[in-house]
């Protein structure tokens, strides 16, 4: 998980987190701070081992699928850091957080150490970390698709009432 801890300290990211947080400074709804990246990433760690657990119980063999890359927890991780990093963005010009995000990520990414290959993959999850068609796909997409979704603790949230995310979207009730 080096490279995972190096994004933590990248200047790049560092400096993206701290726009987020002066643009986000009053807000009252779900903020994109790094306990909400933190979030994104454990329970999508979360989904995967239950998808490593599926597969076992269903076939061993064809369980080596999914367990065939090592670095797949780092990939979760680095996904999840980086999914909303680019949220400034929308707030400053409009652009969509995904799309400013995959702009960044590979940059951080690259300088931590990741291959084009997982550089790639993470920044399709990226883009994709907002596409329902996704959400029941067993990979990094699907995965992070519905961590972000279940990480906003809706049911829990003193603001849920003026949100304006419709009842369907919102997260009412721990899993």
């Amino acid at each position: 998980m080096n490279r995972v801890n190096n994004i933590l300290k990248n200047e790049l990211f560092r400096v993206c987190l701290e726009k987020i947080k002066n643009y986000e400074q009053e807000r009252i709804f779900c903020k994109h701070d790094i306990c909400h990246f933190i979030d994104v990433c454990r329970i999508a760690e979360n989904l995967w081992l239950e998808a490593r657990i599926q597969m076992l119980e269903e076939n061993a063999n064809a369980s080596n699928r999914i367990m065939r890359n090592k670095n797949t927890k780092e990939l979760i991780y680095a996904a999840g850091l980086l999914h909303d990093i680019g949220r400034w963005q929308e707030y400053e010009n409009g652009t969509p957080h995904e799309i400013a995000s995959s702009h960044i990520a590979p940059s951080i990414l690259q300088q931590c150490g990741f291959d084009q290959e997982e550089i790639e993959t993470i920044n399709l999850a990226i883009l994709n970390h907002r596409n329902k068609e996704i959400m029941n796909e067993n990979n990094l997409s699907g995965w992070m698709y519905l961590a972000d979704k279940k990480s906003r603790a809706c049911f829990a949230c003193e603001s849920e009432a003026l949100c304006n995310w419709s009842k369907e979207k919102k997260n009412l009730k721990l899993m």
